[in-house]
């Protein structure tokens, strides 16, 4: 009985110290864009060139970088970093991976790197 009443106490001690902490993360230090964007996709190169009115973008972060996945047969692009640019919208820097702009509900992209070209005009 005394280690049920022991387990009993240090559980609500700990539910206790888990509902009272402050929640004061700031929302733009969440990774609020990471999911699936869907709307207009192309991609060039020299020998393909693929549309798509109906395409969607799904974004997941590894470490500090992000990774965009294109479905109907674009290649990927990945190890994008981003610098926020005003309230919650951040925009790609580095090289061969610039001309990328995302939100938490749009997604806008040209890049244009060894050759080949991405855009998308995507929303959430």
């Amino acid at each position: 009985m005394k280690k049920t009443v022991q387990i009993f106490s240090m559980l609500l001690i700990a539910l206790t110290v888990m509902v009272s902490c402050k929640k004061d993360t700031d929302p733009a230090d969440r990774d609020f864009f990471v999911g699936t964007y869907k709307g207009t996709v192309s991609y060039k190169n020299n020998e393909t060139t693929i549309n798509s009115s109906d395409g969607k973008v799904t974004v997941s972060k590894v470490g500090e970088t992000y990774n965009f996945y294109f479905g109907s047969g674009i290649p990927d692009i990945k190890g994008v970093k981003f610098e926020q640019s005003g309230d919650n919208t951040y925009i790609s820097v580095g090289t061969g991976v610039t001309g990328i702009t995302i939100n938490a509900s749009t997604l806008k992209m040209l890049v244009v790197r060894g050759g080949e070209t991405w855009t998308a005009d995507c929303t959430r």
